[in-house]
């Protein structure tokens, strides 16, 4: 249950009024669209616009520099790494036990100090601030590890370090940084993220909290309500959003503060939210009732902590993507156990073919998962200027697999996979709020598709104005490099198949246009497509990695290798059938059902 689904307006409905900007688009916008608009172009559109991977696929575009050679570290970063791994695998194998945690919903304290001790609660804090300055790709195999034993462990530590403690690392003051990083690093405090609230959930700028100038003018005051926020009841440092006064504003603007639970007006109202799953999180209440917070600790610009938010989400939902995979590779493993040894009428699981349709499906949807993590782990190492689109699609991607590997493992156990002595119940549970937490993902598959939209009406408007570039619109299918004739009739389906998304993208924008922004089950088709093409590069990079530097393990490499040619065959048909039913749906059928049921009287 994160704290901050951060895909409200700004992530969700913000970014749609800048799709397709035109002047007379603007005139035609209300005075709350045309305040959204204004609002989301400073979020999300401001600075520098990196040209990635996934933001060309929408137009047709295969960028092989951004996605070849598939990411390698260095190998003092690798044994840096593997000395990581090896101390946090031997570290939840022999002190942390998921289901007692599940059973009596706490993570024990000499447990969150033990994290601390093996460099887990600040693994890419550097040394002088007490970290282990870890990589972020050395510190999504730390949460790897963490994901595949609990998941409750796993979701602690990316809200206190993922988005806690990374805020205060990139956004602090070197005072802030001396005062806090060291006992957060080290485990001896816990950090909190506190954006979510009663108005503002997936719409996280409708933030409601207040934070007044106070009389002395050396502090504000601080008044409203946060809930669900992890780790909010026992965090000893907080990063609270509050609204904040904007000459040019009369809304104000979100503001970033550092907040501590003993300054005066602070309420821990329910320390722990009784949950579905992630039961061992402290999931939190919090009131501030005339709490008074000095000017020292504003955490980043004032007036910009919205964007703070946006740009510390994109760390965690990478790592989220790595905790997702350790629990697919967990599953996976367990199935394969089990058909092995099972009998059913005179043969073993294994032989049925729809058993094999499962285990061959998780094998290849967490090769992806592992595939675009680590991908999208490097481009934050690397320094790329934006990594928006790749870390929201990697979210999603993540959560809707481990969900389907969880209950697809479960179904191979049968009756004995439901019941508590094994651990695909509390799995189930733990699995559900990823595909809530860290923005929801129908909130971000609109997303997708908007942000990816928005820069290609951009370049058609460009078009329009210059119709000797009319061409510009006919793609041909890119060229891709095939380094083996394995990956050749997969490689031949997926560039043709970015040809046709691009294609589809065209069409969609000059079909609607500005009406775009209200064609949900548009927006998620494409966000669909184009995720399931960005995490395709992902694999097709692993796969000429593979077959350029194979494996040593040829067993191992054997698996990987039809792991992902399965993945991009299937990701294909995935696609091709969403593309499909862009022209061929039941779409108006569905709404004329859903509103003779949500009309007044239409309900039972």
């Amino acid at each position: 249950m994160r704290p901050h689904a951060l895909n409200s307006a700004i992530r969700g409905g913000l970014f749609f009024s800048v799709l397709h900007r035109t002047d007379s688009v603007v005139h035609q916008l209300d005075e709350l669209q045309q305040k959204q608009l204004k609002q989301a172009e400073e979020l999300l559109f401001s600075g520098p616009q990196e040209v990635g991977f996934a933001k060309e696929l929408f137009f047709g575009r295969f960028l092989q520099q951004a996605i070849l050679p598939y990411p390698a570290p260095a190998e003092a970063e690798r044994e840096a790494g593997d000395r990581a791994v090896r101390d946090v695998r031997q570290f939840v194998t022999e002190k942390i036990d998921p289901a007692k945690i599940d059973a009596e919903a706490d993570i024990p304290l000499d447990t969150i100090r033990g994290l601390g001790a093996v460099g887990v609660l600040g693994a890419t804090i550097a040394p002088e601030y007490g970290g282990r300055g870890l990589t972020q790709q050395n510190y999504c195999r730390m949460m790897e590890v963490i994901g595949g034993h609990c998941a409750a462990t796993a979701v602690f530590v990316n809200a206190h370090h993922s988005i806690g403690l990374r805020a205060l690392q990139l956004f602090g003051t070197e005072s802030q940084r001396q005062k806090w990083m060291g006992p957060l690093a080290r485990g001896e405090k816990i950090a909190a993220f506190a954006l979510t609230e009663p108005e503002a959930g997936s719409d996280a700028a409708n933030v409601r909290t207040t934070a007044h100038a106070a009389p002395d003018g050396k502090g504000f005051i601080l008044n409203g309500q946060k809930r669900y926020i992890t780790n909010g009841g026992i965090a000893q440092v907080l990063t609270v959003m509050a609204r904040t006064h904007d000459p040019q504003d009369p809304d104000g603007k979100v503001t970033a503060f550092l907040v501590t639970p003993d300054m005066s007006g602070f309420e821990v109202v329910d320390a722990r939210m009784p949950k579905c799953g992630i039961r061992g999180t402290a999931t939190a209440r919090l009131a501030f009732r005339d709490m008074y917070v000095p000017r020292e600790n504003i955490l980043g610009t004032y007036g910009k902590g919205l964007r703070l938010a946006l740009t510390v989400l994109d760390f965690g939902r990478t790592t989220f993507g790595a905790s997702c995979t350790g629990a697919a590779k967990f599953c996976l493993d367990k199935a394969v156990e089990y058909a092995r040894a099972r009998q059913q009428f005179g043969k073993y699981l294994g032989d049925f073919h729809l058993v094999k349709q499962k285990i061959a499906q998780a094998a290849a949807n967490t090769f992806a998962m592992e595939s675009a993590t680590y991908h999208t782990a490097a481009l934050i190492d690397r320094g790329a200027e934006d990594y928006m689109l790749e870390t929201a699609m990697l979210k999603v991607f993540a959560s809707d697999a481990l969900w389907t590997i969880v209950n697809d493992t479960l179904q191979i156990y049968g009756g004995a996979g439901y019941f508590c002595d094994q651990p695909f119940e509390r799995m189930m549970r733990d699995a559900r709020i990823n595909l809530i937490g860290e923005g929801a993902n129908d909130v971000l598959r609109s997303f997708v598709g908007g942000v990816g939209l928005r820069h290609l009406g951009l370049e058609l408007l460009e078009i329009t104005k210059h119709w000797s570039k009319v061409g510009l619109l006919r793609r041909s299918p890119p060229a891709i490099p095939v380094p083996h004739s394995r990956l050749q009739p997969a490689v031949a389906r997926y560039s043709r198949q970015i040809s046709q998304f691009a294609r589809q993208c065209q069409l969609a924008l000059i079909r609607h246009r500005e009406d775009i922004v209200n064609q949900q089950y548009i927006l998620a088709r494409l966000g669909d497509t184009a995720m399931e093409l960005f995490v395709s590069g992902c694999v097709y990079s692993r796969l000429v990695t593979l077959i350029q530097h194979p494996d040593a393990d040829e067993a191992r490499m054997r698996k990987d290798m039809q792991s992902g040619i399965l993945y991009l065959d299937s990701a294909w048909r995935r696609n091709a059938r969403r593309l499909a039913e862009l022209t061929d749906n039941d779409d108006a059928e569905e709404i004329r059902t859903a509103d003779a049921f949500l009309s007044p009287g239409g309900h039972h």
